[in-house]
Order: structure tokens, then sequence, then C-alpha cells
């Protein structure tokens, strides 16, 4: 009895040792996540344009039923729009506002792999020198000889990102209650679809 004990209480001490993150990529530099935030990975499917969005927000995509926004983290990182591939993938993750839980979708340009790793070898971030802003960095994660940046998703996503969730809904639930003959709403195109910053600085 007492063994099993042991073992049980090696397994836990083990378990809050390590810590699993998903990687991605984003304009060829490798992020990661930790899979406490992350629900599933989907491959990219049609997006949909809403009015109002954050211009971060894609549109939003169909989950199931349910109308989960799309953000462009490499517009988020002041970088040109994700170009959509074969192997764009989407990250749906577990946002927090308000004690409530919401599902956001974050769009990369394909998904790395699944580290499982010893928290005593997360680095914290440096000071200067990394391709996008300190206060998103929770921490430097080892692969290899290199990096993979870990966002720390509450402080990446803002505000305005984390309550597109709702304006999504009400907006779905407008669209639902139009009269038949009205307009389809906007599908992107992403084959020609520009950020709003991009679009302005080349008029």
């Amino acid at each position: 009895m007492s063994s099993s004990r042991s073992e049980a209480h090696a397994q836990a001490s083990q378990q809050q040792r390590t810590a699993e993150y998903l990687t991605f990529f984003i304009a060829g530099v490798e992020y990661a996540v930790s899979l406490d935030y992350v629900r599933e990975v989907i491959p990219y499917d049609t997006v949909t344009r809403v009015p109002g969005m954050p211009s971060t927000v894609r549109g939003v995509t169909n989950l199931r039923g349910s109308v989960v926004p799309v953000i462009d983290l490499a517009i988020k990182f002041r970088l040109p729009a994700i170009e959509v591939t074969s192997r764009t993938c989407i990250v749906l993750v577990d946002a927090q506002v308000g004690g409530n839980a919401l599902l956001l979708g974050l769009l990369t340009e394909e998904v790395g792999q699944v580290l499982a790793v010893d928290v005593k070898e997360l680095l914290p971030p440096p000071a200067f020198g990394t391709p996008i802003h300190n206060d998103y960095l929770a921490y430097m994660l080892p692969v290899g000889k290199k990096f993979a940046l870990v966002l720390d998703i509450q402080r990446t996503l803002s505000q305005d990102e984390l309550l597109s969730t709702v304006t999504a809904e009400d907006a779905a639930a407008e669209e639902s209650g139009a009269d038949d003959d009205a307009a389809a709403p906007e599908v992107v195109d992403d084959a020609a679809w520009e950020a709003p910053e991009a679009a302005r600085a080349q008029e």
C-alpha cells in the first residue's frame, strides 16, 4: 500500500513539474501556447467577415453550429496578413473575460508539435530583441538549439478581440433573423484579402 502511495505521489510531482505546449508558426517564427488553453486544432475553412470587428479579426468560422471569431496574429504583431495555404490551421483556444470562458480561433501558417517540458527549462523572455511586444510573451521554450516564443494568451488578445465572440454571436443572430431576400454575409476571399492597415498604406 505504501509503495502505491509513493508511486502516486511521484507521478503527481512529475505532472506538476511538466508542462505541455502546442507550437505553431507565424511569419516563419515558432510560437507556442499552453495546452491548458487549447481546445482543438482544425484545418482552415471558410471565414466570413462581420462588420464592426477589430482589424485583427479576419472574420468568423462555423464550428459545428457555433460562431467562432478567427484572429490573425500576424496582423496583431504588425506583420503582413497570413496567406492561406494547404497547411494553414486554426488553433481554437479558451480565453477568460470576466470569469467567463470564450472560444477564439488563432489563424496560423501551420502547426508544429506538442512538447512536454520540465517547467525548469522555461526561460523568461529577454528585455529586447524579440519580434513581438514583450508583454505578449510568457516564456522562451527551448526547441533543440532554437526557442519557441510562448504566448500569454490573456495579454496577447485585447479586450476588443476577446469580446468579438459576443459581437459575432449577436451578428449571427441578426443574420438568422433577417429576411430571406437579405444579402448574404461576405465570405473572405483570402487570395485578395488585405489587412486594413496594408490597404490604407497602398492608397
